[in-house]
């Protein structure tokens, strides 16, 4: 009986809430930017990010070169393969992402500007110069791990102009959630959370206010103290139907 109860209560939560729940409504009043609006591909809707704060990400990585260098990126610019850029599919435009290779323990930071890569099991598209510094441009794909600084800003030194970012997480220990969804509401957001809890007893309301002042909250489940146990948790979870859930550190 109990286990019936409990499956009768998941399954409440997934149909009722779940997939219809994971995502950031838009809000009314003036329209978001382009970029940062839900867009389709392949039958696929993919919902931008509205803040990198906390994101990783471990996944395959590619890199895309001389048939694209010229032509249009998603925020506009002219992709340079010769410039440390990258494609993502939700990461908000302009944020700084230091990308490391697992294979081999190199390092490079590139800024999202484009969209991609849609190709299943893939995380990021790099540009060549970004893969040839990571030393995967002849292979073509490497596994990697994705660590958001923040869209970073410029301050002035000694030595000319530095851009200077958020602390970088640490991923061996900490405090990793799973974020399965944001709303506008903070009375939808409690209810969704309280109905979480007859899972999963550590969910939190995070309030969040982004750039443009819209208030968000965040409702998110406490998973691990490491990256690789969250990032389970995070498999589980998309499992049961939240499509949407990713891992953040606080």
């Amino acid at each position: 009986m109990r286990y019936l109860l409990w499956v009768g209560i998941l399954a409440l939560i997934l149909v009722g809430c779940a997939p219809r729940l994971s995502y950031i409504p838009s809000p009314p009043g003036p329209k978001p930017p382009a970029t940062q609006r839900p867009y389709t591909v392949n039958g696929k809707t993919y919902y931008p990010l509205p803040s990198s704060k906390g994101f990783v990400e471990e996944g395959l990585a590619s890199w895309y070169g001389p048939g694209f260098h010229g032509r249009r990126t998603a925020n506009g610019e002219r992709y340079d393969m010769y410039q440390f850029t990258a494609a993502h599919k939700v990461l908000p435009m302009n944020t700084y992402v230091l990308v490391t290779n697992l294979e081999n323990g190199r390092q490079t930071i590139v800024r999202i500007n484009d969209r991609g890569p849609f190709v299943k099991g893939r995380i990021i598209d790099l540009s060549y110069a970004a893969a040839r510094a990571l030393g995967m441009h002849r292979q073509g794909v490497a596994r990697v791990r994705l660590v958001a600084l923040g869209e970073g800003h410029e301050i002035k030194t000694a030595r000319g102009p530095k851009i200077v970012f958020d602390k970088i997480p640490d991923l061996t220990r900490g405090r990793f959630y799973v974020q399965v969804g944001a709303f506008r509401s903070l009375k939808n957001a409690r209810r969704f959370s309280r109905q979480l809890r007859r899972l999963y007893p550590r969910v939190e309301v995070v309030r969040y206010r982004r750039p443009d002042g819209q208030i968000f909250y965040r409702v998110q489940i406490f998973a691990a103290t490491s990256y690789k146990a969250a990032k389970r948790f995070e498999a589980v979870l998309e499992a049961a139907g939240f499509s949407g859930a990713f891992v953040v550190a606080r």
